[in-house]
């Protein structure tokens, strides 16, 4: 039988075996210690439970202490109504936060012994209903007895319970970023009270209506911008606190962008959800102080609306704080010169050797 290239019995070239490529991304990214090495079910844990919820506790007690002052100053029981309306904004969010607050300090423990989820949640809802009831009892204590305190109390209750809700979320680190961030938006709005007057004289109010509502317009946007900026500057130290913590203790946190994305705008999100929670649970004391005159209507209409544009401000501006801090901590992967493709190492194709087929052919 013949021997020729091309014939049935011609002796093939051999090929090369496959080769799998190299994943560069998986071995740059998969190195061992970081966060693309954690497994999916490792939540990040929450430093500081402790002191966050004793601090968010202090400014619930410290909101409720001074709206009752301000009732108690009041001259009328028309006033207090007013006041109490006015109040009402401060105590929910305080209450809020402080549910969430409570709530991932009590629910913490459980994850870090056992990752219960079911098991969190509901201490962690406990947390907040013992919160409301705490805050509700003191509100009917401390406060005259009519259908304005018992409104307070039932929605702060509300209030707690829905934060301590929020608190059984599986990524307790996510959870004490937007606590923490909420809290200190908080207390920087109240300390923001103190550059409110000299703003407005320097945004150019006067005597007439149209420049009182111009500055007063640029003093809510200027609020509104640094609160932003604050809520996303403390979500991004508290996450970069818990991956250190994380690190070192040996255990990766698997804290990526989406984290900061949603930390830096929780902060936003509580201020949008406290205020569905007082059109919700406070309506009826809203209304009764827009009903005392035009003037009251006007205003409780504007403080709602300033309340809602200041949630969006804080939503936005803290979610991009958050997402521009942590992108500049990000360092592009080195790159791996030693490593050469693995087509270049596989062995050539063998080719036979026509001069020899051809003479066996002969």
């Amino acid at each position: 039988m013949s021997n020729q290239p091309g014939g049935s019995t011609a002796a093939q070239p051999d090929r090369p075996e496959a080769v799998a490529p190299v994943d560069r991304m998986a071995t740059a990214t998969d190195a061992p210690g970081d966060d693309a090495a954690t497994p999916a079910g490792n939540p990040a844990l929450a430093p500081g439970t402790l002191a966050l919820a004793l601090l968010a506790v202090g400014w619930l007690v410290a909101m409720l202490w001074s709206t009752r002052e301000a009732i108690d100053s009041a001259t009328a029981g028309v006033t207090a109504v007013s006041l109490s309306a006015f109040a009402l904004p401060g105590v929910i969010s305080a209450a809020l936060v402080t549910g969430a607050a409570v709530g991932l300090a009590a629910g913490e423990p459980v994850t870090r012994r056992r990752d219960r989820v079911t098991l969190r949640f509901a201490v962690a809802v406990g947390a907040g209903l013992l919160v409301g009831l705490a805050a509700a009892l003191t509100i009917n204590l401390s406060y005259a007895d009519n259908t304005t305190t018992r409104t307070i109390a039932g929605t702060a209750a509300a209030a707690a319970i829905i934060g301590g809700a929020l608190a059984g979320a599986r990524n307790g680190a996510v959870v004490g970023a937007v606590a923490s961030a909420s809290l200190g938006t908080l207390v920087f709005v109240v300390a923001f009270s103190v550059a409110r007057d000299p703003l407005f004289d320097l945004f150019g109010a006067g005597d007439s209506q149209q420049s009182l509502v111009s500055a007063a317009t640029w003093v809510s946007r200027t609020e509104s911008l640094l609160a932003g900026l604050v809520a996303g500057g403390l979500a991004f130290g508290y996450l970069t606190w818990a991956r250190r913590r994380g690190a070192a203790r040996g255990a990766a946190t698997g804290l990526r962008w989406p984290a900061y994305l949603v930390a830096g705008a929780g902060p936003g999100l509580l201020l949008l959800l406290a205020e569905v929670i007082i059109r919700v649970g406070g309506r009826s004391l809203i209304d009764l102080a827009a009903a005392l005159s035009e003037a009251d209507a006007v205003a409780q209409t504007s403080l709602g609306t300033s309340r809602v544009d200041n949630g969006i401000w804080v939503l936005f501006v803290g979610a991009l704080t958050a997402m521009i801090a942590f992108g500049r901590t990000l360092t592009p992967a080195p790159e791996d010169d030693a490593a050469e493709p693995a087509t270049a190492a596989a062995p050539k194709p063998a080719i036979a050797d026509e001069s020899s087929t051809g003479t066996t052919a002969r």
